[in-house]
């Protein structure tokens, strides 16, 4: 190789390695994110909410974040390879106020859209549209069922899972998960149980939104 290009080579690789790392600064109700990087459209088992939020710049997130995200999923081939995912909010490049939500400031708040089955008892993704609020405006029954689909309590587990033990590999942690209280102890009744009650962190107050349509999760990184 030419030494002009390779010393060209050495110069850049730096610089494109501090521009994909971010920054977080307060607390994800009082902060904001220096260089956040944007969550990949869709994956192999995966799919943003939705393409006119991502042109708002509302998929977002610190780059710790985006690698534990995309790890998990990419472990949930395997460990669930007939579940599909859908992420939703995230939040701002730079972080900051994200109405309507209290929290998504630093990068490090992530909303997940609840997996569901069909009736065939198929994995497929809760509908996200401006007609629904893109997800945010469905209500679950008494049944945990909507329009003919029902909650998938193990596809829930296994994603909250995978998300804690890549944290951990990538030498974070998850601070809490908010999901509805009221049927968080039917992820309890799932293969996954003991690691759920050993190592998550599960809120037991009641949001001032539901949280039954999605699971919020913050990760628990340092900031400055």
């Amino acid at each position: 190789m030419n030494m002009k290009y390779f010393l060209l080579i050495l110069l850049w690789f730096p610089l494109m390695v501090m521009a994909e790392t971010s920054t977080c600064f307060g607390t994800t109700s009082k902060g904001r994110l220096v260089n956040g990087v944007e969550l990949p459209s869709q994956g192999v088992n995966y799919v943003g909410y939705s393409a006119i939020a991502r042109l708002a710049g509302r998929t977002y997130v610190h780059s710790e974040v985006k690698s534990i995200i995309v790890s998990a999923y990419k472990d949930l081939e395997k460990e669930q390879p007939t579940k599909v995912y859908k992420y939703a909010e995230t939040g701002f490049e730079e972080g900051g106020q994200f109405k309507p939500h209290k929290t998504h400031r630093n990068g490090l708040s992530v909303d997940f859209m609840t997996p569901v089955i069909d009736p065939s008892g198929k994995s497929v993704h809760l509908p996200t549209s401006p007609l629904n609020k893109f997800g945010y405006n469905i209500e679950f029954d008494e049944k945990d069922t909507y329009d003919g689909m029902s909650i998938d309590y193990e596809a829930i587990a296994a994603h909250v899972v995978s998300l804690h033990k890549q944290a951990k590999k990538h030498g974070h942690d998850l601070w809490r998960v908010i999901f509805a209280p009221e049927l968080q102890p039917n992820l309890y009744k799932t293969k996954y149980a003991d690691y759920l009650r050993n190592n998550i962190q599960f809120s037991k107050k009641r949001s001032w939104v539901r949280h039954d349509e999605h699971y919020h999760v913050d990760f628990a990184i340092p900031c400055e």
